[in-house]
Order: structure tokens, then sequence, then C-alpha cells
């Protein structure tokens, strides 16, 4: 399949691709900055219009990196979409219209999206499912359990293919006949990671659901991959909860960067009792307890209100959670 491909598209990935030395450019201030034509415009032009330290360090780079010229990162662009479109898969930006309306309000958004299988508008009303790797027969059983509630609830379920809590969230959507999508550490294009869910990133795409990168598509799995994984899974949502995680866990990660984005954050009770870090999160009110479905779906209802009201709104409002 062919990757139909625009000219501000191409135009958006090549800063991307661009470099100085080692250095490359601060990719959400270039989302940030290029949401419409005239920032795009603005950036290929070599003008940072942002008032931040982010935009401070990165402009001079910026023009250093157009005055070396485009074609090493034209030519790097143009190698990543050929591997994407072998992969079957397909490109939004920040510039697009379809582009995940709870990505796009927080303030560390990507500038693009691969992917393969299909967006949909019920992703708009998602929650993540998350937590550890190391995952007990409890927490395994308590992950599928969320998920089959909050799929009866005409809930997304997104999580990030990971083996343990991930895998029996996404599994247990499958099941329950639910719409679930799956935030990737890897490139769009390279082996799925980790080997094991395989056959369960080809349901999933069977189902009509979807799977997502934030990286260039032949990015293999690395230890920085990860932790941006866990930006994306939080920001596509309306919130997260997690089910079972340790204090070196990404889900706590997830947690947190949840609450930076003022999204939701929900903490189930066995998580609460055995850690110290989610019994913080709760004291200092930047989580709810979890000790029933409910507890989630009657939030949501508020959340997705609030986001029908506008994007800033939005952002006004949940911050305040």
């Amino acid at each position: 399949m062919d990757l139909d491909i625009t000219a501000a598209q191409h135009d958006l990935l090549t800063l991307c691709a661009l470099r100085v030395g080692d250095a490359t450019l601060d990719w959400s201030l270039l989302a940030r900055s290029a949401q419409s034509p005239e920032g795009l415009a603005a950036l290929m032009d070599g003008q940072l219009r942002e008032d931040s330290r982010a935009a401070t360090k990165n402009r001079p780079l910026l023009q250093q990196a157009l005055a070396a010229g485009l074609d090493d990162a034209r030519a790097r662009v143009d190698a990543e979409l050929a591997a994407a479109s072998e992969a079957g898969a397909r490109l939004v930006t920040a510039l697009d219209e379809d582009y995940p309306a709870n990505l796009r309000v927080i303030g560390n958004l990507p500038p693009f999206l691969f992917y393969r299988g299909e967006l949909s508008e019920r992703d708009a009303r998602s929650i993540a499912v998350v937590g550890t790797r190391q995952a007990s027969e409890d927490g395994l059983r308590r992950a599928a359990r969320m998920a089959r509630e909050l799929v009866e609830h005409d809930v997304a379920i997104a999580s990030g293919l990971a083996k343990g809590i991930d895998a029996a969230a996404h599994q247990a959507t499958l099941t329950a006949g639910g719409r679930t999508f799956a935030v990737m550490g890897t490139g769009i294009a390279a082996a799925i990671y980790p080997a094991e869910n395989r056959s369960l990133a080809k349901a999933i795409l069977a189902s009509d659901g979807a799977l997502l990168s934030q990286f260039w598509p032949t990015s293999p799995p690395a230890k920085y991959t990860f932790p941006r994984r866990n930006v994306v899974t939080s920001g596509t949502t309306l919130g997260s909860v997690v089910i079972e995680a340790s204090s070196t866990s990404g889900a706590k990660m997830q947690a947190r960067l949840a609450a930076e984005h003022g999204k939701l954050v929900f903490l189930i009770s066995s998580l609460a009792d055995a850690q110290p870090w989610a019994k913080k999160m709760l004291d200092e009110n930047k989580a709810g307890l979890v000790t029933q479905c409910s507890d989630i779906t009657d939030r949501l209802e508020r959340a997705a209100d609030t986001q029908s009201a506008g994007p800033q709104l939005q952002q006004l409002a949940l911050t305040s959670l």
C-alpha cells in the first residue's frame, strides 16, 4: 500500500529529521508550532514563535539546520515512508483533522503517528489500562475484569502491547468484543515487541483496532522508547487506570504523566494498599481510588462532557480534577 503524503506532512517530517551534529530538534516543540499551515510555514522559514525555554534553545538549531540544506533529512523521510508503506501503515500528523483529539491537548504531543489498522472517533472515549510486565495472577485477573467492565460501558481500551497487564487488558477487550488500540514502543515497521505478543497484535488489527507508533517506522526497541511511549498512551486517552505496578514500573511513570497531562488517574485499591507511591498520589489528590468500575465511568462521563465543550476548556477543567 502506497502512503498518500501531502507536501505539508512531508515538510513536518523533514523538520523532525533535521540534525545539527548529534542534536535534533525538540519534536514536541515542532508539533505545538506546526498545528496550522501558517505555523508550519514559519518553521520552514526558521521561525519559532513560541515564547519558551525550549524555543530559545531550539531556534538557533533550526536555523542552522535549515541553512545546511534539507537533502539528507528528506532522504531519511523518504526511506522511512517507504518502510511504513511496505508494512501497510498510514500516517497522521498534528496538521491533520483526524489527529487524535485527546492527544492534541497535551503539551508534549508527538508531531506524527504512524499506525496500522483504523483510527476511530470511539477512541475519544478511552481509558488506558496499564501495569507491570511481571504481573501476578491476581493482577492479570483484575486487568481483564477492568477491561471487560469498561467495554460494557462503551469505553475503548488502550495499552502498550507489553506482556503482563497490558496483554491481559488487550486480550480481555478483544474477547468482550470491544475496541482496543496498542501504543507501541517501537517503529510501526519494526518487528512486534515483545515477540510473544505478535499474535495479539494481529488479533487487534483483525478486530478493527489499531497499532500506533510515534517513532520513525524502522525504530527498534530501546530504553528511551518505552518511557516516551507512555506519553502517547496517556495522551490518547481520557485517563489511565493502573492495576499493578512497583515503584520502578513504567506504569507508575504513566500515572505521573497522566496527572501532568490533566487526565484522569485511577489506582485500584489493592495497588494503593501495596505501594507507597500509589498511596502518596491518592493522598495528594493526584489520583482517584477504584473499588468498582463505576468509580471510573462516573468520572468519565464528566470528563467526556468537558471534552465536548472544547479542548481549551477540557485542559483547564481536567487539570483541577
